[in-house]
């Protein structure tokens, strides 16, 4: 069973930047695409972006496109959320998630596994 786990959220003023991180147990991230999700409270689970399970190919949302940047690195088992130019709206619970086939979604529903998710807060 796959376990993915995040972390590096927190507390950061705006303009500033935080770099999650998400890793797995029970498996090997290398043959998984990833994305990201957040969710703010009282809203919807929103698409962050994606990465393709080699790392060559990522998709973002508009809204955060040319301030986040996702990565992986597979020997490490582990994938990256780089968060900059942070603003108050991008506060939420973010979350990683995998899914088996190849290929890039803002569909979380073809995500197959899910982290815990963690708290990122920007304030004015």
């Amino acid at each position: 069973q796959v376990q993915l786990v995040e972390s590096g959220g927190g507390l950061v003023q705006a303009g500033g930047s935080l770099r999650l991180s998400c890793t797995a147990s029970g498996a090997t991230l290398r043959t998984y695409s990833m994305g990201w999700f957040r969710q703010a409270p009282g809203k919807e689970r929103e698409f962050v972006g994606s990465i393709t399970w080699a790392g060559s190919s990522t998709y973002y949302a508009d809204s955060v496109k040319g301030r986040f940047t996702i990565s992986r690195d597979n020997a490490k088992n582990m994938v990256y959320l780089q968060m900059n130019s942070l603003k108050p709206e991008d506060t939420a619970v973010y979350y990683c998630a995998g899914r088996r086939p190849p290929g890039l979604t803002p569909d979380l529903t073809q995500y197959n596994y899910w982290g815990q998710g963690t708290q990122v807060t920007v304030s004015l």
